[in-house]
Parts: C-alpha cells; structure tokens; sequence
C-alpha cells in the first residue's frame, strides 16, 4: 500500500467513526471549514447614520413607452401633495426619468421620518387616501414591472436636501459579493472626500429590504461633460486611485443611470 492510500484510508476511518458520535460536527468536515470570529453587530448599525432614524425607499418604474408622459402627469399631479402634507411623515427627495442606462423608467426616491414605524403609518394612510388609490390603479396600467429596495444611508455621505438645477443626475448602483458591505464603507469613508470638489455627492445609500447588498450612490453634475471633468479630476489626487483598486474586487455588478428630474422633483 502507497503513502496516499494509507493517508485516504486513515481520513476515511476518521470520517467513519466521527459519525457515530451524535451532536459532534463532521471530523471531515472541520478539515475544511474556516473559523470566522463573531461579528459583534449588524453591518447596518455599524455604517449607518446614528444621528437620524430616516428610512429610504427607492422605487423604479419601468413604464411602457407610449405612457411615459401621461405616467410623468399623474405623478406630478399626486406626489408633490404627500411630500407637502405634514399629515404623512415622510418626504419626497427626488423624482426622475431616466436617460441614458434604462430607458423609459421612472425612479423615486422617498425619506421617512422615524423609520419603519414611520413608513407603516404611511402606508397605512395612503391606503385611505382616495387620491392616491386613483392615482395608484391608473399608474399599474402604464407600467411593464416596478421594483422597489429599502435603504439606509451611510454615515459619511451628504444628506440629500433639495438642490437647484438645472442638473443631470447619476445613480450608479452596486451589486457587492456578500460579507463586504463593512469593507465598503471603510475605504469609502476615505474616498468620499477626494469627491466634493464641486459639491457633486447628493447621497449614499444601501439596502436593507429587496435585493441585497446593493449600494446606491447619487451624484448631481451640471452636463455629461461635467460629470466627465469631475471624475477625471478626481484621478489626479492622491488616493484615490488606491480607493477604486481596494474597493472594485468587492463588486459583483454595477450599473449607471443617468437621470433627468420630473418637474416636481425636489433634487432639481
């Protein structure tokens, strides 16, 4: 018998008797199982912004061509009064249509005030709202799908407040691998700061409910060649470039949406 037979031989053995003894994790298996310390918290208490209790929703609308303006009229219509009504604690931070990366879609962004409790208690009123209910069923008959995702905000981005135009605005949209959401944010608590040369950083954002794992950062620009200077800029200080080689091996998939605001959009 050769050295690897008896090696195969005396693992198998082991395998065999480790079975017999109940309430025991698999001899075999601890070979190859690596031991992770205990996280002490929550990904999202440890990055989150701890001096508010807002609650993001994102909402993208995929509307059947031929709708798209009738769809951009009723929302105008009906969004702006809920934003502006203190019964609802919550607040309409933006509202687009897309231009260039998906096309025909509309994306809202909602804050509420207080939490999940906060948008339950709007939820809950929308559902007695006449208005709304109307506007909501002749809505489902412009739209192809709709998804939404539940966001928190991270603690070192800008809070996203009402800005002037005219602007374009940029969603890039990341799908990280699971377990580096903490690694994100450290090296991008650092490279936040080589972006506000030109107040371009409206907000971050990651998921909390719908797909997981996806980050969303919001920037405004006055034109695509802006954008193109701003982020070209940004190339030429130090550090930065460490920050995207640190922080792209985290990426599953990316996506950009540039977007053009809705006449009732806040984020002009």
């Amino acid at each position: 018998m050769t050295i690897l037979d008896k090696c195969v031989e005396y693992l198998f053995r082991g395998l065999a008797a480790s079975n017999h003894r109940q309430g025991e994790d698999s001899w075999f298996k601890s070979l190859f199982v690596r031991k992770v310390d205990p996280r002490k918290d929550a990904h999202s208490n440890l990055i989150a912004k701890k001096e508010t209790s807002n609650l993001y929703k994102i909402q993208f609308h995929n509307v059947k061509p031929e709708c798209l303006d009738a769809y951009n009229k009723i929302c105008e219509d009906v969004l702006p009064s809920i934003h502006a009504d203190k019964h609802y604690p919550c607040e309409l931070v933006g509202t687009w249509n897309t231009w260039y990366g998906e096309q025909d879609q509309a994306v809202h962004l909602w804050r509420y005030d207080g939490g999940y409790p906060a948008l339950t208690e709007v939820m809950s009123k929308l559902r007695q709202n006449k208005e709304f209910m109307e506007y909501r069923n002749e809505r489902g008959k412009m739209l192809l799908s709709r998804k939404n995702q539940l966001l928190l905000e991270f603690s070192f981005w800008n809070e996203p407040v009402p800005r002037k135009g005219p602007n374009i605005y940029e969603l890039r949209s990341y799908q990280l691998r699971p377990g580096t959401m903490i690694e994100w944010g450290n090296y991008w608590a650092r490279a936040i700061g080589y972006r506000q040369e030109n107040s371009e950083a409206v907000g971050g954002f990651f998921s909390q409910i719908g797909e997981l794992y996806m980050v969303h950062h919001l920037w405004a620009y006055k034109d695509l060649q802006s954008r193109e200077d701003t982020r070209n800029a940004a190339w030429q200080q130090e550090g930065w470039d460490e920050c995207v080689y640190y922080t792209v091996p985290l990426i599953q998939h990316m996506e950009s949406r540039i977007m053009i605001p809705m006449k009732s959009s806040p984020l002009q």
